[in-house]
């Protein structure tokens, strides 16, 4: 039954034509996977920092470079049918590809945690249920799904996304209606300043570590057509959308959170169910992430490692809540080279010429990977503009650069040695 369940995530393989997916099922899942609550915050801290204008500015610019990076991986594990895990094998080696792993799915069970505690706090505070209870069915019920894989997900997300949608769309109507329509709305002033600069910076931020994730989900979509198109057409609606729910919320109630919102709004049974939806599926995309990233390093199955991140991420879902913010904001610095080393080792330096996963023997560590690795995670913190942007160029430029340097150190080399000869 376990090697059932594996066969069907396909953690330490490719993809087969049998598990591949068609448009709608891969976009409601892409858009699961968008509708993140960290873009609401973020769209909040934006609504009251610029006028409409400058938003919808920085959202529009901010979703086309997370929509050109995500797409740029997406294209890649629709061609190879690999998870970004299994994908980092062929820039970092076999063993190498372990740091990103971990990273990535280190990031992930602490989102688990988070989002765990940002659906019972507010849950406990307004219906007076335990909190600790609260955490620990939330917590199995979101573990339980992400047990059973992509078909979860998708099953998941067919009831999630929509019910978002009108949900919080509703609510937000109810909001500017409160303030006299859209025209009064736009009129707002600023409560402080943020530049489009800054602003276009956070867009990008709030989003771009999980985005390095993509290849775990758009591996699943039939051909590129569909996995490209779902993920850009996702993170321009599903992820805009959230941006926005947490500008108006934030403008006209100082709540960032469209649940906290509707609270307000004494809409709490759509409250409870949008927030319950949303943090559902945000956590069950990053328990699964999670899982298969430890599949990779561990090579146990990874639906076995989903229940135990689950666990963890469940028990410390209150001390990752209160001090998990500064470490993600670190990871943001840290993850996104990883997506720039593996669009440019597919792109730019094989040409998209992979050899087949199954039977490749890989190196062990390509310390070109690594050193490229921390000369974006030292662009991202020390150059000036956009920081995961310029991680993820400042290693792409490097890996490419050195990578053309020592093939041509190589090929002076065999002609050195075929002329002595």
């Amino acid at each position: 039954m376990e090697n059932k369940k594996q066969d069907q995530d396909f953690a330490l393989e490719v993809v087969p034509k049998s598990g591949k997916k068609g448009f709608w099922s891969m976009f409601v899942v892409m858009l699961g996977f968008t509708f993140f609550s960290a873009s609401m915050w973020t769209g909040g801290e934006l609504g009251t920092g610029l006028n409409l204008k400058s938003f919808l500015m920085a959202v529009l610019f901010g979703n086309l470079i997370l929509g050109i990076y995500t797409s740029l991986l997406s294209f890649i594990s629709t061609k190879t049918g690999l998870s970004t895990h299994l994908l980092a094998r062929y820039s970092f080696g076999e063993k190498g590809s372990y740091l990103p792993s971990f990273l990535l799915g280190i990031t992930q069970v602490g989102w688990f945690g988070v989002g765990v505690a940002m659906f019972a706090l507010p849950v406990a505070r307004v219906t007076g249920l335990n909190l600790h209870m609260l955490i620990g069915v939330s917590g199995i019920l979101m573990t339980v799904t992400a047990y059973f894989g992509i078909k979860a997900l998708t099953i998941l997300s067919l009831i999630a996304v929509p019910s978002i949608a009108i949900l919080g769309s509703f609510s937000v109507f109810t909001a500017v209606d409160s303030v006299g329509g859209i025209s009064s709305l736009a009129a707002m002033e600023p409560t402080s300043t943020i530049g489009i600069g800054a602003a276009l910076s956070m867009c990008v931020a709030s989003f771009i570590s999980g985005g390095t994730l993509t290849p775990d989900f758009s591996r699943f979509a039939k051909n590129t057509k569909v996995g490209v198109s779902t993920t850009v057409i996702a993170f321009f609606l599903g992820n805009s959308l959230m941006f926005i729910f947490g500008a108006v919320g934030a403008m006209v109630t100082g709540q960032s959170d469209i649940s906290e919102v509707m609270f307000l709004q004494n809409l709490i049974i759509p409250a409870i169910i949008i927030l319950g939806f949303n943090i559902w599926t945000t956590n069950d995309n990053a328990l699964y992430a999670s899982g298969l990233g430890f599949s990779n390093i561990t090579k146990l199955p990874k639906n076995k490692l989903v229940i135990f991140n689950g666990i963890l991420g469940t028990i410390l879902a209150l001390f990752l809540y209160n001090n998990f913010v500064g470490w993600l904001s670190f990871l943001n610095s840290i993850i996104p080279p990883v997506g720039g080393i593996i669009i440019a080792d597919y792109f730019l330096v094989n040409k998209e010429r992979y050899a087949k996963f199954a039977g490749q023997v890989f190196e062990s560590v390509n310390h070109l990977a690594m050193g490229a690795w921390v000369v974006g995670v030292l662009a991202s913190r020390f150059i000036p503009g956009i920081p995961p942007i310029n991680g993820v160029l400042g290693a792409m430029v490097t890996y490419v650069v050195v990578s053309k340097l020592m093939v041509a150190i190589n090929t002076a080399k065999e002609v050195e040695v075929k002329v002595a000869s």
